[in-house]
């Protein structure tokens, strides 16, 4: 399995950017997703995810919630992180992860593939 995780980039606060994941493998459906975030100097945390195909039911960080959407296209082998109304406090690298029918509220260590992560920079 491999992973690219894209759509990084600088934007100002307030605006709004969509990070996508593209997974090379089989399978895909059996996959949770989830997207996870390291600032520097601080822990990776999850910032959401969505389960494997059965209910793709969603979870995340509650800083994030309202804010930040995650979805997923079975058809293409993807992932993605809808951002709105970013602020300061978002700025981190985001990464994407999937796990072979991990739970939703899986943490980073239940995940054994990773992408190579996207830098999203925030500006007041």
């Amino acid at each position: 399995v491999q992973l690219q995780a894209s759509g990084g980039g600088l934007v100002q606060a307030g605006a709004s950017l969509t990070l996508s994941c593209t997974f090379s493998g089989h399978n895909f459906v059996n996959y949770t997703v989830a997207w996870f975030c390291q600032a520097p100097g601080k822990e990776r945390e999850r910032v959401a995810a969505i389960s494997w195909a059965g209910d793709g039911i969603t979870d995340y960080l509650h800083s994030v919630r309202g804010r930040f959407t995650v979805s997923r296209d079975n058809s293409k082998n993807a992932a993605y992180l809808q951002m709105n109304l970013l602020n300061t406090g978002d700025t981190a690298t985001y990464y994407c992860a999937a796990g072979l029918r991990n739970s939703r509220y899986s943490p980073a260590y239940e995940y054994d593939n990773w992408g190579q992560g996207t830098l999203v920079t925030v500006s007041s």
